[in-house]
């Protein structure tokens, strides 16, 4: 049927009401599609956003290390040259005593709560990599104790501070990444830490002794700063699992916890190291040395490690937590039981390991890329 065949007032009319339908249809449509692009802009922005946090995030996780030490260093420097803040130091110095300690104990009871009993399992491996450390501590300090006024005294305090500081926290994370069984690591570092928290109390009284306690009493003053720190975090973490088992849940949600405490503490340990060395007369051949001697320590834990743990299927797991340390623990130690100088050996102990964890790290993601 042609249109000629309807009389023109129809066509007209039909015309009209297209027009008048179009402009309806524009008037509520435009609308729509403005905020639809509105949004469309938003979600790009909140996308752009996102992207922009995931980057500082990814950028603060991978130069936490150097971040929090150089903070550490200039926060000392920088306060230790307001007057306004003399009356305040020692103050400030009673704090961070306090506050140090209290840090490593929520990092380590974080770290706890993660664990389930049934992923606890004791290798052989465990007990060998024990007698080394504890092994190499106690012929070092036989070395001190024998001969007291020795010269090197600070360097070879510095190399037992790094042979029995214990697992990192972080350790577990590092060797899940690197394929290895992060349940044995994880059972070494409660081993290692109770082993640490009575080895340390019954020697460190015999290499420096106090003239006004006996060993008893010395002995009883360490292990009760050591021990609640090293090992009654796993025992409140596994006591609240069998009684609250919700707010275990809830904890371990917090999965940034325990790295962002780990940033703090170490910031605050750089900062009594370079108080320590400010204040100290060492020579600069004997902080060479602390130097060296921890990478000497990190390099032959990290190799034996992997050596004893081939011998039984679990050489990741057996490598990392042999050579990867709680560095803020060893800064700890140093500055409060051993020479103040010797909390350098863990600060420069913490850049060997995550620089070769680093490493490790960086050629396991190009084993997994698709060759091309």
């Amino acid at each position: 049927m042609r249109c000629e065949n309807f009389p023109d007032g129809i066509i007209l009319r039909f015309q009209n009401f297209c027009i008048f339908a179009t402009a309806i249809c524009r008037f509520c449509i435009h609308p729509i599609i403005f905020v639809m692009e509105y949004n469309c802009k938003q979600d790009r922005l909140q996308v752009k956003d996102c992207d922009r946090r995931m980057k500082l995030k990814k950028f603060l996780k991978d130069w936490t290390l150097p971040v929090s030490m150089i903070i550490g260093a200039v926060s000392y420097l920088t306060l230790a040259h307001i007057p306004y803040v003399i009356p305040w130091k020692p103050m400030l110095n009673q704090m961070v005593s306090v506050v140090q300690p209290l840090l490593l104990f929520c990092m380590l009871f974080l770290t706890f709560c993660k664990v389930r009993p049934q992923d606890l399992r004791i290798k052989p491996w465990h007990g060998w990599i024990l007698l080394l450390q504890c092994g190499l501590f106690g012929m070092l300090s036989s070395v001190l104790i024998q001969m007291p006024d020795n010269h090197w005294r600070t360097v070879v305090e510095s190399g037992m501070l790094c042979l029995i500081c214990p697992t990192a926290t972080a350790a577990a994370v590092v060797t899940s990444k690197l394929d290895g069984d992060a349940g044995t690591l994880t059972t070494y570092t409660i081993l290692i830490n109770l082993a640490v928290a009575i080895l340390v109390p019954a020697i460190i009284p015999l290499i420096h002794p106090n003239p006004d306690f006996t060993f008893g009493r010395s002995f009883l003053l360490i292990i009760c700063k050591v021990f609640p720190l090293l090992f009654c975090p796993f025992l409140l973490a596994m006591l609240l699992r069998w009684i609250s088992p919700h707010t275990i849940e809830l904890l371990t949600r917090m999965k940034d916890a325990p790295f962002y405490l780990w940033a703090v503490s170490l910031s605050l340990a750089i900062a009594v190291t370079t108080k320590t060395i400010v204040h100290s007369n060492c020579p600069l051949l004997y902080e060479v040395c602390i130097a060296l001697i921890s990478l000497a320590s990190c390099v032959l834990q990290f190799s034996v490690g992997r050596w004893v743990g081939s011998k039984y299927n679990d050489k990741v797991s057996a490598a990392q937590a042999t050579g990867q340390k709680n560095t803020v623990f060893a800064i700890w130690m140093g500055y409060t039981f051993l020479t103040p100088i010797t909390s350098l050996a863990g600060g420069f102990y913490s850049i060997w390991h995550n620089v070769y964890n680093s490493w490790q790290l960086y050629r396991k993601e190009r084993e997994k890329q698709p060759f091309r």
